[in-house]
């Protein structure tokens, strides 16, 4: 992976570490991300300039020294504040790996991820950390085994670090509203056709009204950015296989590949050739 040098975002990923995936920029000043959400767990460090930091309905600002820490499917965007060269290095990570390693540690009551309850830390040794790891994961010369064994140490590191387990019973996950539920599920099992809201409202017995401004308060944003999100993060999966751009453009739903171009832009702030690199 070449390093960032400017606006040009760069992507890493390793068929032998398919857990893990990171993007760096050096001068993310013209940048601007679209609210999304991801399947993965997220974390980043900020090497430069400031941005604005929305995780959930929380909105603050960063700069340089913070990790930024996105629990999968919570809606989230940064943004550069003025004309800096804003620079970070975001690392995506499979639930599934993450949710075993927590397992492994001892964290946690329950199957599954334990979401993380700090979303934004300043301490220099996890930002340190999160740095290292990245240069141990793009330099060629290391061997996979030697990369896992780094990616290990560091997210156990941060797991003892944050510690986001609740004790049992403690911080119960709000029970969902099953039809924003069905809803969701709905788009889930079709949002590669064209969907219309008549059919999502239906599936969930709702009105439009009510199913517009309850989903997004559920799920941060509304029903059409979500089968968007859902698009993209389906692109994203197949353009890391190799497949063209336009055949992905076109099993993903969107009306050709100059749609998928101008919404991957928005949700993930680079075409999909840089992307698939």
């Amino acid at each position: 992976m070449p390093q960032p040098t400017d606006s040009t975002p760069t992507f890493w990923r390793d068929r032998a570490l398919p857990f893990v995936e990171v993007r760096a920029i050096a001068d993310g000043r013209k940048l601007r991300y679209g609210r999304h959400a991801h399947s993965t767990f997220s974390i980043g460090a900020v090497t430069g300039g400031r941005s604005t930091y929305q995780n959930g309905n929380t909105l603050e600002q960063v700069h340089a020294g913070a990790v930024v820490i996105v629990n999968p499917g919570v809606v989230h965007a940064c943004n550069p504040v003025a004309d800096e060269a804003w620079a970070y290095r975001m690392f995506y990570l499979d639930v599934d790996w993450l949710a075993r390693l927590q397992q492994a540690q001892g964290f946690g009551t329950r199957a599954g991820f334990v979401p993380f309850g700090q979303t934004l830390t300043w301490r220099a040794d996890l930002f340190a950390g999160l740095n290292a790891l990245y240069e141990i994961l793009v330099n060629p010369h290391v061997d996979a085994p030697r990369k896992e064994s780094a990616a290990t140490r560091y997210f156990t590191a941060l797991q003892q670090a944050l510690n986001p387990a609740p004790h049992e019973n403690e911080h119960a996950p709000r029970e969902p509203n099953q039809r924003l539920a069905r809803a969701a599920e709905f788009i889930d099992g079709n949002f590669r056709r064209t969907l219309k809201l008549e059919e999502i409202c239906a599936a969930a017995d709702l009105s439009p009204s009510y199913l517009i401004r309850a989903f997004r308060e559920q799920y941060g944003m509304t029903p059409h950015a979500y089968v968007v999100n859902r698009r993209i993060e389906f692109c994203r999966a197949q353009l890391r296989r190799g497949h063209a751009i336009a055949a992905v453009a076109a099993e993903a739903g969107f009306a050709d590949q100059a749609h998928l171009q101008r919404a991957f832009r928005q949700f993930v702030a680079a075409t999909p050739g840089q992307y698939r690199g």
